[in-house]
Parts: structure tokens; sequence; C-alpha cells
């Protein structure tokens, strides 16, 4: 298993503009919303294959790294608790509608992101990245409540600093650009 470091060093090679790292703390949560809303549709008796799928990732999430993984476990309770919601509130084909509209709605901004960004998404590449995305925007809210400093520090000597608009520009410290098809 790959560590916490090269996990985010990886996915964020491919997310060092400003423009697409702010689409992404709209759109990931609503695609993750929406893949939970689907998955309350399948009921196990009174719990629904939603929470199988959020346990499934916090457990993940914790072994990748307690703290950060602590907040996902946070995170991913409220917004399956909203899906067990939704699923008791409405009919199958009204939930199956509004995720689907979510979920339609989350990757148009994660496309427009990308489209700022001047590369492709992460999970092009390599898969993991549909996991690992969702802890990438904990990940930066961590940054920006000025948690995790090691981390930030060690994402950015490899793959340089957030900027404002990189429209595809070259990523990486000075003198060593690190290409979008970097796995390290």
């Amino acid at each position: 298993m790959r560590t916490l470091e090269q996990h985010i060093t990886q996915y964020a090679a491919y997310h060092r503009d400003q423009r697409n790292i702010n689409t992404h703390f709209i759109g990931v949560p609503m695609i993750v919303f929406s893949a939970i809303l689907v998955f309350s549709q399948i009921s196990f008796g009174s719990v629904h294959a939603g929470w199988l799928v959020a346990v499934i990732a916090m457990i993940y999430y914790l072994l990748l790294d307690r703290p950060l993984g602590f907040a996902m476990a946070i995170y991913l309770f409220i917004t399956t608790a909203i899906a067990s919601l939704v699923t008791a509130k409405t009919s199958v084909s009204i939930a199956l509608t509004l995720a689907a509209v979510i979920f339609v709605a989350g990757w148009a901004l994660q496309f427009l992101g990308h489209k700022y960004e001047g590369v492709k998404p992460a999970f092009m590449d390599d898969l993991i990245g549909l996991a690992i995305g969702p802890l990438f925007v904990m990940t930066e809210v961590f940054f920006l409540l000025r948690l995790k400093p090691a981390l930030k520090k060690y994402v950015e000597d490899r793959v340089g600093p957030v900027m404002a608009a990189r429209d595809g520009a070259n990523i990486g410290p000075v003198n060593a650009p690190i290409s979008s098809n970097s796995h390290g």
C-alpha cells in the first residue's frame, strides 16, 4: 500500500491550479454524496449499502493517516446520514434521479477545473485517484487551517506550490519540473 505522502503527492501533481482545487471543494463532495446516495438504495434489512461503502472508505483513510482519516470519517458519517434521510423520505426513482443530477454536476465542475489546470484528471492515469480525491480535498482543508505543514512541504518539494493559474504550465520545484505523468 502506498503511503499518504505518495498518494497526495501523485494526486497533487494534477492539482496545482487554485481554480481547479476550488472546483474540487464543491465537485468532489457532490460526487461522493451522489455515490453514497446510489448505494443507499440497496438495503440489507435496516442498513443500506451506503453505510458499508462509507465504513470501508473510513477504514482505508484511517489506515493512511489517523487525523485525516478521522476527519474523513466525520465527513462520511454526515454524508451517509444525509443520504439515509433522503432515502427514507423519497422514492428510489427520486433518489436515483437526484443522485444522477448531483453526480453530473459534480463531474462538470471537475472537468471545468481540469480545463483551468490544463491536464487530465488524476484518475485517468490511476484509478485510485477516485478514492484519493476526497482525501485530497480534506488535506487541502487541513492545509488551509495550517494543519499538516510537514505534509504540505513534502508535496510542494516534489510538485511545487499551488498557483493562482497554472493553465498547463510545467510544475515542480525550481530546476526540477515534474510532469503530470509522474507517479512518485
